[in-house]
């Protein structure tokens, strides 16, 4: 056990958003004591709320609410405002049912072939789900306060002090001292910089912008997305557009944002002498792509836009930030709680850092093809024959949803380093219910004696179940992850020397 009296903190956060809320929670259920930092005040922004805030969450992200018991809440509160998402999604007013896309180009959920993936079962995680970044930061913020997160608002990080043992760190002429500290604090993450971590990747090749203006004309804008010979917009009635100019970046967060600017580039975007009379919102982005060579040096960690940045196509960034918080935060407290073989907190950035370089060169492919040139329509083109194939469906669905996750586990069965299927016991207990504790899970649908007498080894960190699966895909036992993570499985009779070894391996001696 870690002795907690000579640190007020175990864990300090940099950053309120999603990521840094979402990991806050994973840690307090280890029973840390956390500290959230955020610099902002007020948690509210336009930005955050319809329609520019609205995400689309992936598989992954839906699977870790499921397991800890933050979707059905999440779902109600989204669907308080089901009918203003419906309307600030543009893709949801089509006769067919879309499923994502691949820059701009839809593709449909009946193309889609879901024996694909063989192990999957059903969940309340499969559906499509979108929710505004306000309410998803209110409950991801209610449930931290509720389990005793401490969080600061209006203390923006400005100097960090890391030896071997602790992190001291400065906010608002304040110092707070901890175990470790962890970055979520944005593209622009002062940790990083502070730290020293090096970011890596290619420069923007175009401006982005999401503004809310009042028209004059705007039946000279054709709603939808709509590519042209100077750049892409999409326009949703009455005056919401997000555009992009392929001016090399130059213009993000260079001068101010002013009705004038805005109207030369969507002239110039969209081909016509369309006239805004207002802007009420605007913002601006890139396609810059960059990320940390490494996710950790000493006591510092990073996670979400932090760690790595590309352009908002898609919608991978935030599920990637969110996928980086439930892989980190067992590690994290089975470290601090010295539960963890050596070497369990450098599994974080091995099995992230490529789940982050794979997402930022799908989001530069996206880039390649939105280029206004001919060979860009002509790859478009071919995209677009392909997205119409249940193949070529099912492969864009199987990256966007996050469903092809898998980390490199070493040799074993094809399910190990996946996401453990929704499996449904006897009893209708879920796996997903079972992981509300954030301990690791046995699950022994044969009953094997040797198999319980290895489970009471880890007793503590190590849930066991046995018991009849309804549906089990043929499985005799699996053991699991906190994060859900698949680490051995079995369809015999079970090595049990071979699960002693797994279970070794994620959650120590």
């Amino acid at each position: 056990m870690h002795d907690q009296s000579s640190l007020p903190y175990d864990v300090v956060i940099a950053g309120a958003g999603p990521v840094g809320l979402f990991l806050a929670c994973e840690l307090r259920l280890a029973g840390l004591h956390v500290l959230v930092l955020e610099q902002a005040r007020d948690p509210h922004s336009a930005l955050k709320q319809l329609p520019f805030g609205l995400r689309g969450l992936s598989v992954p992200t839906l699977e870790a609410f499921h397991r800890r018991d933050l979707l059905e809440g999440l779902v109600a509160a989204q669907q308080r405002a089901s009918g203003a998402i419906k309307s600030a999604a543009h893709w949801m007013q089509q006769a067919r049912r879309p499923a994502g896309h691949f820059a701009g180009i839809q593709f449909y959920q009946d193309n889609i072939d879901v024996a694909k993936w063989p192990w999957r079962l059903p969940t309340p995680a499969d559906a499509n789900f979108a929710v505004d970044m306000e309410t998803l930061e209110s409950v991801l913020a209610a449930r931290a306060c509720s389990i005793g997160v401490d969080i600061r608002r209006g203390f923006g990080v400005n100097a960090i002090i890391a030896s071997d043992n602790e992190v001291s760190v400065e906010a608002a002429g304040e110092s707070f001292r901890g175990r470790w500290l962890v970055g979520c604090d944005g593209g622009r993450s002062t940790v990083r910089k502070l730290s020293g971590f090096d970011f890596v990747g290619t420069d923007p090749e175009f401006t982005g912008y999401s503004v809310e203006i009042e028209l004059a004309d705007p039946e000279k804008l054709r709603p939808g997305r709509n590519y042209t010979p100077t750049g892409m917009y999409t326009f949703a009635q009455p005056g919401t557009i997000a555009m992009v100019d392929f001016d090399g970046g130059a213009f993000h967060r260079a001068e101010p944002i002013t009705r004038e600017h805005v109207q030369s580039v969507l002239r110039n975007v969209s081909g016509t002498d369309v006239t805004i009379n207002a802007l009420r919102l605007a913002a601006t982005w890139t396609d810059r792509a960059h990320q940390a060579t490494t996710y950790r040096k000493g006591r510092v960690c990073l996670a979400g836009d932090a760690a790595h940045i590309h352009s908002p196509l898609s919608g991978q960034g935030l599920n990637l930030g969110l996928g980086d918080a439930m892989n980190l935060g067992w590690k994290l407290a089975a470290t601090i709680r010295r539960r963890a073989p050596a070497d369990l907190l450098d599994t974080y950035s091995r099995e992230r850092h490529p789940v982050g370089a794979q997402i930022l060169d799908w989001s530069r492919a996206q880039v390649a093809i939105m280029r206004p040139t001919p060979s860009a329509r002509a790859l478009q083109a071919i995209i677009r024959d392909l997205v119409e194939t249940r193949d070529g469906a099912t492969y864009f669905a199987e990256r966007v949803r996050g469903v092809s996750l898998r980390y490199d586990l070493g040799n074993g069965h094809p399910l190990v380093g996946r996401s453990v299927p929704d499996f449904k016991l006897a009893d209708g207990t879920t796996v997903g219910e079972l992981l509300r504790t954030a301990k690791g899970l046995l699950l022994d649908f044969s009953a094997h004696a040797s198999l319980r007498a290895l489970a009471s080894r880890w007793g503590d960190r190590i849930t066991y179940v046995a018991g009849e699966a309804r549906d089990r895909l043929g499985l005799s036992a699996v053991l699991v992850r906190p994060d859900g993570i698949v680490a051995w499985a079995s369809d015999g009779a079970g090595d049990v020397e071979e699960a002693a070894r797994a279970a070794a391996r994620w959650f120590g001696d």
